[in-house]
């Protein structure tokens, strides 16, 4: 949709209360169209007062709906922590997950207010741009998605923010251009991103990056703390024995894992449109919950449901990171890893060290697939190592066959021992 295309049209405007949410706005109002603005609530570390969202954006003449999605946001890393679902170089796609339920959770207050029109300010050179309208186009496929970044007559209007300051203080607007960082961040309760400007060059250090939700490792306190994390069906229920619901475990793990400098990740990773963008990620919470419940999995999945719960858990990262959550696919893997998480009933005990995480022991685990005596290395009433006997020469005899027939030979060095054909 171009501009032109408005008219009639009533204008539900995705805002943050920045520059560009402001600048949007005020061009859509003075165009003459019917505008109406909403934020998600997502816990966002870097806002003290969601309602000061509302308070920037009445300069520019738009009324502002909050839309409380905390708990919302919650539940979504507890799916993501259940299936351990990190993306490309392993680190919490925090803004992935956070498009799918800001999107979820306006298209109703929007439709409700009669908007027929979602307004994104996602730029036409990333990931987010694909997240809100494919979201809209399969959530809601009667709404229409107007992006202006992709808009020729803003992208003339507006080159740079130099050039949004100026509109802005010619209509008494308040816009702040000086610049207190080297990056732009998005912030969610799952985390922070951190990317552009200096973090563009991949001479420049991750280490600019200042952390909002916690430290640095080396910044992080010179002694260990201990903290017990209790799951039940793969979900946390308690943490150093208070119960807790996922927003506050989410809360707490959040503040546990930044202030010992857990969950830092620079990532340089393929973005949907085929380009790669680089990016410096703050996920504590999830880094802290996702190790302990990657350690109860490790003690209740047998060798084959590890595999396929590795395939589902990679499917799961893609599907969000592409926005396509609600699509079949998605839907059908978090089936399996319910299946999975099923006996995911444990308790985890681990130490958190300048941004290590170190496990310390896993007890009250009903479903737990180990069996010290089996493993024992001493004499024990586990396996009998006789028993392994039949089983070595039932695995010789396919190994000898492939060797007679000259199938098996060195890729790898030159030297060693020769290889006997046929």
């Amino acid at each position: 949709m171009k501009l032109q295309d408005l008219k009639g049209e009533k204008l539900g405007i995705c805002v943050s209360g920045g520059l560009d949410s402001k600048t949007v706005a005020s061009r859509l109002i003075e165009a003459g169209l019917d505008v109406l603005c909403f934020t998600a609530d997502l816990a966002q570390p870097d806002e003290t007062d969601i309602n000061d969202v509302a308070k920037r954006m009445a300069a520019t003449g738009a009324d502002t709906v909050i839309v409380d999605l905390k708990e919302d946001m919650a539940d979504a890393c507890f799916m993501m922590i259940k299936a351990q679902a990190m993306y490309d170089g392993g680190y919490w796609n925090t803004t992935g997950i956070a498009r799918a339920v800001t999107v979820h959770g306006l298209l109703g207050p929007m439709q409700e207010r009669g908007c027929t029109v979602l307004v994104h300010g996602a730029t036409g050179r990333g990931n987010d741009q694909i997240r809100f309208e494919r979201y809209t186009n399969t959530l809601a496929p009667r709404m229409r998605v107007y992006a202006p970044w992709r808009d020729d007559t803003l992208l003339q209007q507006f080159p740079g923010r130099r050039e949004m300051a100026a509109y802005l203080q010619e209509k008494g607007i308040e816009a702040k251009v000086e610049k207190t960082k080297r990056y732009s961040t998005d912030a969610n309760l799952a985390g922070l991103s951190h990317e552009a400007e200096d973090l563009e060059s991949l001479e420049t250090s991750e280490l600019i990056v200042d952390p909002e939700m916690g430290v640095w490792p080396h910044q992080a306190p010179d002694q260990f703390e201990d903290v017990q994390v209790r799951f039940v069906r793969g979900r946390c229920v308690e943490i150093n024995g208070k119960a807790v619901t996922p927003l506050q475990a989410m809360l707490e793990a959040n503040e546990i894992g930044g202030r010992n400098g857990v969950g830092m990740k620079n990532a340089l990773e393929n973005r949907v449109i085929g380009t790669k963008s680089r990016g410096v990620y703050e996920s504590p919470g999830l880094d802290l919950l996702g190790y302990c419940l990657r350690a109860v999995y490790q003690c209740t999945l047998d060798r084959r449901s590890t595999g396929l719960f590795h395939a589902m858990s990679r499917l799961i990262a893609e599907q969000v990171y592409d926005a396509r959550l609600f699509d079949p696919g998605a839907r059908a893997a978090l089936a399996g890893i319910e299946v999975f998480s099923e006996y995911a009933t444990a308790t985890v005990n681990v130490s958190l060290y300048r941004g290590n995480v170190y496990f310390k022991s896993l007890t009250d685990c009903p479903n737990s697939l180990y069996n010290p005596a089996d493993a024992s290395m001493e004499a024990s009433d586990g396996l009998n190592p006789r028993s392994s006997q039949g089983f070595v020469e039932v695995q010789a005899c396919e190994a000898l066959n492939i060797a007679r027939a000259g199938q098996i030979a060195n890729p790898f060095w030159g030297r060693g021992v020769q290889i006997l054909k046929g």
